[in-house]
Parts: structure tokens; C-alpha cells; sequence
């Protein structure tokens, strides 16, 4: 009687141990956001020369 060789385990496409990264974002949609927070901040700003 041999004793069972070892089984590996399947691989998998997830590792719970190695992070996962989301894909980068296009330069539109960053760009976007940095006009958003562009527009926030003047906002912001003129607002409070506004009311001073």
C-alpha cells in the first residue's frame, strides 16, 4: 500500500493574500475630477468674498 502523493490545490485568480488594484482612470474622467475640484474651490472662495 503507497501512501497518496500530495495534491497541489488549483489555482485560483484570486489570492486572498495579494492585494488587488483597481485599473488606473482614464485621463478624461481624471481630468474631470480635477475640474470638479477646481470649480469647488473658486466656489468656495468666491463665496466667502462674497459675503465678507
Amino acid at each position: 500500500m503507497s501512501t497518496p502523493e500530495p495534491t497541489t490545490p488549483e489555482p485560483t485568480t484570486h489570492d486572498p493574500e495579494q492585494p488587488r488594484y483597481e485599473p488606473p482612470p482614464s485621463v478624461g474622467k481624471l481630468a474631470l475630477w480635477v475640474l470638479l475640484f477646481v470649480v469647488a474651490a473658486v466656489v468656495v472662495v468666491l463665496g466667502g468674498v462674497y459675503f465678507t
